[in-house]
């Protein structure tokens, strides 16, 4: 019952539905622009900012960004760069071109809706749909929505929509060396142990970095760590060692479909000091 109930707390902090609740004003979501000068992240993924983001492209090799008109699809440098890289990884492995969904707010801060993360600019939504005949105008990514991976009882992999090609972008993604998290649904990680279980301990080492979490049934949110360059950036912890694919996992199965969320106003964090001085900056 408590494993339960934190499942639950964490799925309401971390993933927060869309109208089920009075918001307070969050100035961040109304600031359009970033700072000038160079990117410096304060605070921590779910209490911080980012000055000096850097917008990425609504399109570049290998992937195309959604609903650009939330101004979300701002970063850390070493976020750009990761996404730019991951494209172009994708390409080589011949993989159609991704969607990116959510990365932060051209100043960071919390978000109005949906997301507890997000802050600091080194975290990405990333959707897992690869359809290689959807080519997306620029009206159509505004209002699009991507399929869930899984079947409608929540329990199982939908194969229609999740197969090698998601196994291989979310490899290319765990692989990279700026990746401290992915989160994915807890049924995609056991589609993932399942398909990597003729393979060594070593060919199996990327699954560390795949942590289950309710909610991303459709898209992966990739972490990265803090940049060297950031020193007020509070960094994740580790991830246990380990696959991840034994009790932890089952853990979260046990609970299946997710608990709903709780119906509680979302408060704003307290943030860093600094962080008002970004909001500030004209």
């Amino acid at each position: 019952m408590v494993r339960l109930a934190a499942a639950a707390l964490l799925t309401a902090a971390f993933l927060l539905p869309l109208g089920a609740c009075a918001q307070p004003r969050d100035p961040w979501a109304e600031v359009t622009t970033p700072t000038r000068g160079p990117a410096e992240i304060y605070g921590g993924y779910a209490h911080g900012c980012i000055a000096g983001a850097r917008a990425l492209p609504l399109e570049g090799p290998g992937f195309e960004v959604l609903h650009p008109q939330r101004h979300r699809n701002y970063g850390h440098p070493e976020l750009i760069r990761f996404i730019e890289r991951l494209g172009r990884r994708a390409q080589a492995a011949g993989l159609p071109d991704f969607y990116v969904a959510d990365m932060a707010q051209p100043r960071g801060g919390p978000l109005p809706y949906a997301h507890a993360s997000h802050q600091i600019g080194i975290d990405a939504d990333i959707e897992l749909d690869l359809d290689p005949a959807l080519k997306l105008s620029a009206a159509e990514r505004q209002g699009f929505e991507p399929p869930s991976m899984l079947l409608t009882n929540y329990h199982a992999i939908d194969p229609g929509h999740f197969g090698k090609r998601q196994v291989e972008l979310l490899k290319l993604a765990a692989t990279d060396p700026e990746v401290v998290r992915i989160f994915v649904n807890p049924v995609i990680k056991a589609a993932l142990c399942r398909a990597t279980l003729g393979n060594t301990p070593e060919e199996r080492a990327w699954l560390q970095n795949i942590r289950p979490w309710f909610g991303h049934a459709a898209h992966f949110h990739v972490r990265l760590k803090c940049p060297e360059s950031s020193p007020h950036c509070e960094p994740q912890k580790p991830p246990p060692p380990g696959d991840g694919c034994g009790a932890e996992l089952q853990s979260w199965l046990r609970h299946l479909p997710p608990p709903p969320p709780i119906n509680k106003p979302h408060r704003l964090p307290v943030l860093p000091a600094a962080c008002h001085r970004v909001l500030d900056a004209r």
